[in-house]
């Protein structure tokens, strides 16, 4: 059972591949060239930075007793591993030792580095108040293609199919960063250390928890949940594809974004 569960693994991980270089070679990152195309590559990415927290919270629900009176939910080892991966995500520790989540840090390097968050702002209000997300976006202004990658995931988090959201989560929302990247980012460190050092700290905290740690146990979790079924493998590794092409336009809308102001500046 062990070697065909890897076996199968590795074929999603080879079928995704393509994709995967894809985003590790995009474009966007060859042309951040200062802090204002950061900052705008930064307004783009804390929708994924958000919304990764949501689906995260989603196979939490779905895979754990959130409800009272409390009753045992699903095995104990994904109760387990998802319980571990929302420790470490929801209440890390930021550069100056306080508990914070990932999109908290990534919010606090956002302001220091100077992009703006006040329309994200907006689109957290209204989602608070109430309001759809298609009433959030209008208020916040938000991106096409950031409407588009943060209404696939919430097709995956209301499908309430958790082999799919954990597959999505596990393959589609790696966070894959290039060396030239943070490269570019070290150097503007150097530079800018009072705007940029939060930012590469978040960076570096991603790298050192979500992609080593993290990771494992997301696979482990993918692969339970997929157990012997192959129609559940199946839809795991079709929807992990369209979530990195939903990763791919993030990335295109910002790319462009930044075209523009450097050919309008």
């Amino acid at each position: 059972m062990e070697n065909r569960t890897n076996t199968t693994l590795e074929k999603i991980q080879h079928h995704i591949e393509p994709l995967r270089q894809e985003i590790i070679q995009h474009k966007v990152y060859g042309v951040i060239n200062d802090l204002t195309d950061l900052r705008i590559f930064m307004e783009y990415h804390i929708y994924a930075v958000w919304d990764f927290m949501s689906l995260l919270k989603a196979l939490q629900i779905n895979l754990t007793c959130t409800s009272i009176p409390w009753f045992p939910v699903g095995s104990g080892n994904t109760r387990s591993l998802i319980n571990e991966i929302v420790a470490g995500e929801e209440s890390d520790v930021d550069a100056q030792g306080n508990k914070k989540s990932h999109f908290e840090m990534y919010l606090d390097a956002m302001q220091q580095c100077g992009a703006d968050t006040s329309a994200f702002a907006k689109f957290m209000d209204a989602l608070k108040s109430g309001e759809t997300r298609n009433a959030a976006y209008e208020a916040a202004g938000t991106p096409v293609e950031a409407r588009d990658f943060v209404d696939f995931t919430f097709q995956v988090i209301d499908g309430k199919q958790t082999h799919i959201q954990a597959s999505t989560f596990t393959f589609g929302r790696e966070d894959l960063i290039p060396n030239m990247f943070l490269t570019m980012v070290n150097d503007l460190n150097q530079k800018f250390p009072d705007q940029i050092s939060m930012f590469k700290y978040y960076l570096d905290r991603h790298i050192e928890v979500d992609g080593d740690h993290h990771s494992h146990l997301a696979l482990e979790m993918t692969a339970e949940l997929c157990g012997n079924n192959e129609a559940h493998w199946l839809a795991a590794e079709e929807m992990s594809l369209e979530s990195l092409r939903k990763r791919i336009g993030l990335w295109d809308g910002a790319y462009h974004a930044i075209m523009s102001r450097k050919n309008n500046g």
